[in-house]
């Protein structure tokens, strides 16, 4: 996707903007036990379907926090995050997370971006900050919100 005349040039235009939202993305049983795996996080609220069926106050499992808060990620840059005149753009750090609805398994996600600052740091290099919503479909609260911040190489 590509956010109409969004450049490296003239990206403080964009501060205060919302600079879109990604489509729905599944979060599946199969991914959370693929984020279980690699991570070594096997907790049975996210991996045993028929305890978390019988105990989990969610009725079912959850995904981890962390495997949400990875998805911002891929699903700002589905949005066109990095401008043209960035040749890159790398994840640089987090200034505040909050974890406000578990994402139960099946559940569909999006993110929700909005520029909050640029900082121009000399030799081609910008840090982004945006403001990361990341939606469940038919919840009124969001999974998380973020502020994450991204280095843009020109």
């Amino acid at each position: 996707m590509s956010i109409e005349n969004y450049r490296l040039a003239t990206i403080e235009e964009f501060i205060g903007r919302e600079l879109g939202v990604s489509d729905w993305v599944v979060v599946d049983q199969a991914r959370i036990d693929a984020f279980a795996r690699c991570t070594g996080d096997l907790q049975w609220i996210h991996v045993d379907t028929e305890r978390a069926k019988r105990e989990s106050p969610f009725g079912g499992t959850i995904a981890h926090g962390y495997l949400t808060l990875s998805l911002l990620a891929p699903l700002a840059m589905e949005i066109g995050l990095i401008p043209e005149g960035a040749s890159a753009g790398l994840n640089y750090g987090l200034d505040k997370v909050r974890f406000m609805t578990p994402v139960k398994a099946g559940a569909r996600v999006r993110n929700r971006v909005t520029l909050v600052s640029v900082e121009r740091k000399g030799g081609g290099r910008v840090i982004l900050k945006t403001m990361n919503e990341l939606q469940i479909e038919g919840e009124e609260k969001p999974a998380l919100v973020a502020d994450t911040l991204a280095m843009l190489v020109a």
